[in-house]
């Protein structure tokens, strides 16, 4: 079953529509890549959609002058995009102008309608995001810490305040607020993305609802029950003292009423009487039933 991260990522990759976000997505790609030196360059994906938009994002910027190499692992779960002729990475870096190992982020290269598939290209090469039926969690594990401050800038701008993580010495910039990794996927360009998040998210907060009122009639049931529990021992001690005919006609009525029906509440109670009372009625006269069973109990 593929992932939701892999699911966004393949949305992604059909997102790169025109000359300009090719030419951005590729510049993201490569400057947040794992592997990027002057002899050779490796971008590594496990979504599938990655083996078809690579090359077709190289022969649109470079034509022939650049030919990567196109690998997949044994059952096809990594795909590997390689070049490693020096003259073609050198063809690479100069035409993003991409100075090593310091990797500054040139914003020339991206033009005002494209900064969200350059966005998308880092996320391609570096980021990942967790089910959110989990947890809320989308993260960029960056490949040099030059590149942290520059992309929290940008996601600063569309108001995406991230956090930064160090994880094996390396800074990871990450998400957990639902709303903006909302905002994010939006602004990369994963609408269908952002739609099922959503979904899910309004689902988990439907069920934690759900569990929340439900927690609450439980207690409430469990309330019920023990405040009739003392209320019939009450009742019960009465009985055995001096006898519940001793007492006057509404007390009496009261308590028969509850020792026949022990798991009603007091409002319940109260709408059995003739004529039925409130709910605050039903608690005087209970209490009234307790105070005489306290004087008992206090003159034995």
């Amino acid at each position: 079953m593929i992932s939701f991260s892999n699911q966004v990522k393949r949305e992604l990759c059909t997102t790169i529509t025109d000359g300009d976000k090719a030419y951005a997505c590729l510049y993201g790609m490569l400057l947040f890549a794992r592997q990027l030196r002057q002899d050779e360059i490796v971008l590594q994906s496990e979504s599938d959609a990655f083996s078809t938009l690579m090359p077709r994002l190289f022969r649109r910027v470079f034509g022939d002058r650049v030919q990567p190499r196109m690998e997949s692992s044994e059952h096809g779960m990594l795909y590997t995009l390689s070049v490693s002729d020096p003259e073609q990475v050198h063809t690479v870096l100069e035409l993003y102008h991409i100075t090593l190992p310091e990797r500054p982020l040139q914003m020339t290269n991206v033009v005002t309608n494209s900064l969200g598939a350059f966005t998308a290209g880092a996320f391609l090469s570096c980021g990942s995001m967790t089910d959110p039926n989990k947890e809320y969690h989308l993260e960029f594990a960056l490949p040099c810490v030059q590149l942290e401050e520059p992309l929290s800038q940008i996601l600063l701008a569309i108001g995406v305040n991230a956090k930064t993580v160090l994880r094996k010495g390396m800074p990871v910039v990450y998400l957990k607020n639902s709303e903006q990794i909302e905002d994010l996927l939006t602004f990369m360009g994963a609408q269908q993305g952002t739609i099922d998040f959503i979904n899910v998210e309004i689902l988990k907060n439907v069920r934690n609802k759900a569990n929340r009122i439900s927690n609450c009639d439980m207690a409430n049931i469990n309330k019920v029950m023990l405040a009739a529990e003392r209320q019939i021992r009450d009742i019960l001690l009465i009985d055995e003292r001096m006898g519940l005919d001793a007492l006057p006609p509404d007390l009496q009525q009261m308590a028969l009423l509850r020792l026949d029906n022990p798991e009603l509440s007091l409002k319940e109670l109260g709408e059995l009487l003739d004529p039925p009372i409130g709910r605050s009625g039903v608690n005087h006269r209970l209490r009234r039933l307790q105070e005489l069973a306290d004087s008992l109990r206090t003159s034995s």
